[in-house]
Formats: structure tokens, sequence, C-alpha cells
């Protein structure tokens, strides 16, 4: 089974310990996995690979057993038992999330056709068809146990319906510009341009330690051109919530680039100018930090509220 997750830029990966590792052992068996036939060593590597992903390489014994207590284990454990192939799985992730997901459709296509078409069209992508040389690459992969897997299913359905949008278009448009980040980065930038190269590293490791909602939410809005409403309205939240968010992710991320910038040598100030930099001038490819389909997709209401 592949590994889905990475360590944040410029930062070593967390590893379990041997303790950790017989902890796994517990959280074996308080996720139910077992009657999905999947075995400790596959569930162990799930939940070290989703610690790599969002603990830090230092994280003390405390903070790594809260973070993997406060895990959907039972969610993850059936994503996971879904994804490796397990029929008695998938046949409970049916049961439980079917007509869910054709209610979330509706509510972005307004439409019971266009919203069964849609739903039906993410079944071979979570099943994990269509994989290179014939291995399983089902997208529940992505889903970390953080948020719930219902949560998870509609960010990621919501995506493939903007994505279905884009392949519809046969010219280069706007849009697709946007995808390709090309707003984002200077033509043949002159040598002398006086843009700090450290700029750019704090604003890659910024983007980069942002949720996949998080990324959703930004890269719909600010490169998408979506409403408040329309983001909303695919997350299946209220508009406030959204709004909340996207405010308190603009701040938190402002924040991360000026800690970045300090830490690699400037003072206050120099960090306050370097940050009104025109974005053109900075060579990051944005949508390639924010894009969904490479990055783990979770949503929760709850952590929305």
């Amino acid at each position: 089974m592949g590994s889905t997750g990475q360590a944040p830029v410029g930062k070593r990966a967390w590893e379990p310990s041997s303790r950790d590792r017989a902890f796994f052992a517990e959280l074996y068996r308080r996720s139910g996995v077992l009657k999905f036939g999947m075995a400790p060593p596959e569930f162990s590597a799930a939940l070290a690979e989703v610690g790599a992903k969002y603990l830090e390489a230092d994280a003390g014994s405390s903070r790594v057993t809260d973070f993997f207590n406060g895990l959907r284990l039972e969610e993850l454990a059936l994503a996971r038992a879904c994804a490796a192939g397990s029929e008695i799985a998938w046949e409970i992730f049916l049961t439980r999330y079917r007509e869910k997901l054709y209610d979330a459709a509706r509510a972005i296509t307004r439409e019971d056709v266009s919203a069964h078409e849609l739903a039906d069209s993410l079944y071979a992508d979570l099943y994990g068809m269509g994989g290179r040389e014939g291995k399983r690459t089902s997208k529940l992969l992505y889903y970390s146990g953080r948020g719930s897997l219902e949560g998870f299913l509609r960010v990621t359905l919501a995506q493939e319906h903007v994505n279905n949008i884009r392949r519809q278009h046969k010219t280069v448009s706007l849009d697709e510009k946007l995808e390709a980040g090309e707003q984002f980065r200077a033509a043949n930038p002159p040598p002398d341009q006086g843009v700090d190269s450290r700029l750019a590293q704090a604003a890659d490791e910024a983007l980069a330690s942002l949720s996949p909602e998080e990324g959703f939410i930004l890269a719909s809005y600010h490169l998408d051109g979506r409403t408040l409403a329309e983001i909303a309205k695919m997350l299946g939240v209220h508009e406030s919530t959204i709004s909340r968010r996207l405010e308190k992710i603009t701040s938190t991320v402002r924040k991360k680039i000026l800690a970045g910038l300090k830490r690699l040598g400037m003072n206050a100030e120099q960090a306050e100018v370097a940050l009104r930099s025109d974005v053109r001038d900075i060579s990051i490819d944005v949508r390639a930090r924010l894009v969904q389909e490479k990055r783990e997709i979770s949503f929760s209401k709850e952590e929305s509220s």
C-alpha cells in the first residue's frame, strides 16, 4: 500500500517508536478492522503514514497519544479496508454512504439525473479501479481519520464536480490557466528583480502546511472565483461557516509566512516589507499546493463550526 502523505516542507518526518507501535496494537483492536481481514502490520502502517503527515518529528509521547486517540479509527479502518479491496468493507461502505453521496450530489447539481451521474462517477475512484499496472489507487487512501468520512466524501464529490466542469472546456480558458498556476509565476524573471527567494520558500511551506479542507476552500475562492455560498453548498455547510473559515485560513497563512521569514533570517520589518511583494513575482505554483487531487482530502462539519 503506497504512501499518500509526506513530511512538511523542510521538516523531518515523524516516525513511530517501539512504544508507539505497541500503542498501535491497541488501536487496531479498537478500530474493528479485524472483521475486514486487515492484518495488524497493514493498519499500523496506515497509522504511521497519518502520523508522519501531521505530527512533528519531536512530538512528545502525550502529543502522539492524544493525536491517535482523536482519530476516527473505525471510519479510518473502513476506508483503508475498502482501499485494500475488502468486499465486506465495501458492502458496509455502500450501505452507510450510498444515499448520503446521492444527497450531497443533489445539493451540488440540483437535478436527480446529474446527481446520480456525479455520484456514480466517483465510485470507480473510491473502489480503486483504473490504477497503473493493475494496482488499486483508491481515493479512500487519502482519508486520514482526522475528520468524518462523510465530510471527506462531500469534499471529494465537490472536487469531482469541479473537475468535470473543467474537462468540458474545449478551449484554453482563464480557469485552465489558473489551474496551471500561470498567473502566479513570473515569465522569465530578471536576476535583479529584487524578490527575496526566502519569501517563496516561506510561502511554499505555509501553503504546504494547510489541511486539505483549508486548501480546498482557498483554491475554490481565490483560484476558481467561487462565491462563499457556492463553496458552502458544495460542502453542505452554512455560508457563514465558510466565511469564518476563509478569514481564519488567510490570517493563519499570513502568520506562518511571517514566522517562516523570521526563521530564515529576516527581522520583523523586513518580513512585513517582503509580504508586500507582487505575488506574480514569486516563483511558486500555488495551484499545485492547493489542488485536491494531489492531497489527502478531509472535511468535517464539526471542525468547521
